[in-house]
């Protein structure tokens, strides 16, 4: 089932991401389905912490990047969303390549979503 109340593409998240952390530290959308979004950051010298490793940080953006793209879609024309609440747990660290992350919401309500 299609979640998006608004028009949505790699594009559109793109362009309206420009100019702020998501460009400056390389972050790509790839792909947008009915009920989700991709994305990737790169793993270089924009976000590496000293030893080498994908900056915790960084992995968060990218996780709360996607998460407000989606849950900012997925509302009604007109009304804005903004984040409530973000935990991460880092369970396997990386010094090369890429990450890739993807939305997909467990639950959207009335006025929060999941």
């Amino acid at each position: 089932m299609r979640i998006w109340k608004q028009a949505i593409s790699v594009e559109l998240l793109t362009a309206g991401n420009a100019n702020g952390a998501v460009s400056h530290l390389g972050i790509e959308f790839l792909e947008v389905g009915d009920d989700f979004i991709s994305a990737r950051v790169p793993v270089d010298h924009r976000t590496v912490q000293p030893y080498g490793l994908l900056h915790g940080g960084v992995s968060v953006l990218l996780a709360e990047t996607l998460g407000s793209c989606g849950a900012a879609y997925a509302a009604p024309e007109g009304q804005r969303t903004v984040g409530l609440d973000i935990n991460a747990n880092h369970l396997k660290g990386t010094t090369s390549g890429w990450v890739t992350g993807i939305t997909r919401p467990v639950h959207i309500g009335r006025s929060t979503q999941v």
